[in-house]
């Protein structure tokens, strides 16, 4: 998977995600009021990958049981620290997946897939084990 951005202007970069269908995705870091802004902070957008992958993950799970998910919502909370010569640093984040549950043979095979599922959610997973970042700064 490649990705690439380009500067727009101060603290806002224009996303190229490949092949997708969505026109456009910006990543603004400018320091404006929420309501000026024309896109997310990479804080949002790490917090919705990993929201969006356990749920999609809890829904597979359900899928090969032979259930069919007619409702789902997320949400995903996001806490800072500050750290190493005080730089702020997630602590952690919090998810809730809140499935809408149609009967109750659907309720117990949920209570299986609540061990399965976070295992196959390779967002969360590389994050709760540290990965390998290289930074490569070339001009």
């Amino acid at each position: 998977v490649k990705v690439g951005l380009k500067l727009q202007e101060n603290m806002l970069f224009k996303c190229e995600l490949g092949h997708v269908k969505m026109q456009n995705l910006y990543i603004d870091e400018r320091n404006k009021k929420k309501h000026e802004k024309i896109g997310p902070s990479p804080i949002k957008l790490l917090a919705l990958s990993v929201l969006s992958c356990l749920a999609a993950c809890f829904e597979f799970c359900l899928q090969k049981k032979g259930f069919t998910l007619s409702d789902l919502d997320g949400r995903a909370e996001v806490t800072f620290i500050r750290k190493d010569k005080d730089f702020w640093r997630i602590k952690k984040i919090d998810v809730d997946i809140l499935p809408k549950i149609d009967n109750l043979e659907m309720r117990k095979s949920i209570a299986q897939c609540k061990g399965l599922f976070e295992q196959h959610c390779i967002i969360s997973e590389s994050l709760r084990k540290g990965m390998e970042i290289n930074v490569n700064l070339k001009y």
